[in-house]
């Protein structure tokens, strides 16, 4: 794991970006061709902005997939990932090739086997992700399935992961946050060729401490990252705090 630490959100933006960018021209450069995934979140606000800044990314070559999506909730509510993806990225870059979104208002078992055809035929160059305050990967809540094989998957969201997404403003109450949701399994983004895990803020260092030092286990499901031969982790000075003080004493 290659750990990179920012003095704040911003300038860990610039540096997740520029090597997101550099890994999608390399893959462009050498195949013709990139295929992506695209996280979303607030964690992701700096990455993404500083990403579409890049003028020389050919976008009309890139293949886009996304990590995650509520069950039953409409493109037009404003938690919707494929809103936010759209409003924050597709909208605002050249064409892509061909991109992905996962339908939330779907038969979450058809939509899984659409989703699983597509990328089986996909291999992934990049994947932008981050970390959840509870540890998540993607919306693989503590205990996480390791084993399972199937690139999408349907899941539970725990209270703690519901809570994140409640107080980052997504969602006026708990109860209104989603209990069910579609999305990429932990091996699936084990199997992407390079990580980029963009984490800024204090409320996420906890986790951050536990998926660097600890021991890969379930409970911490970005544990897994530890084992991940080309995974770049970017912090800031608030996210990286909690691991920092564990690292000096």
């Amino acid at each position: 794991m290659n750990i990179k630490i920012a003095e704040d959100k911003e300038q860990l933006g610039e540096l997740s970006g520029s090597q997101a960018a550099a890994f999608i021209k390399q893959a462009i450069s050498e195949k013709g061709y990139a295929n992506i995934i695209m996280a979303t979140g607030t964690s992701q606000f700096q990455t993404i902005d500083y990403l579409i800044k890049d003028t020389d990314i050919d976008w009309g070559k890139v293949t886009m997939f996304h990590l995650d999506e509520y069950l039953d909730i409409p493109i037009t509510h404003p938690a919707s990932f494929r809103k936010y993806l759209k409003e924050r990225f597709i909208d605002k870059v050249p064409p892509l090739k061909n991109y992905y979104l996962i339908n939330g208002e779907a038969n979450p078992e058809d939509e899984c086997k659409r989703l699983n055809d597509l990328i089986s035929n996909h291999p992934i160059d990049v994947v932008l992700c981050g970390i959840g305050e509870n540890g998540h990967l993607a919306f693989n809540d503590p205990p996480a399935n390791f084993e399972t094989k199937d690139p999408y998957i349907i899941v539970d969201l725990d209270e703690p992961c519901r809570m994140q997404q409640m107080n980052e403003g997504w969602f006026p109450s708990l109860e209104a946050v989603p209990t069910k949701a579609i999305s990429m399994s932990v091996h699936q983004i084990m199997k992407s060729e390079n990580v980029i895990c963009s984490v800024p803020d204090e409320r996420k260092a906890e986790a951050v401490a536990q998926s660097i030092e600890g021991e890969i286990d379930p409970i911490v499901p970005a544990s897994i990252l530890q084992s991940h031969p080309n995974c770049y982790l970017y912090l800031d000075k608030a996210s990286a705090s909690v691991w920092e003080t564990q690292m000096s004493s």
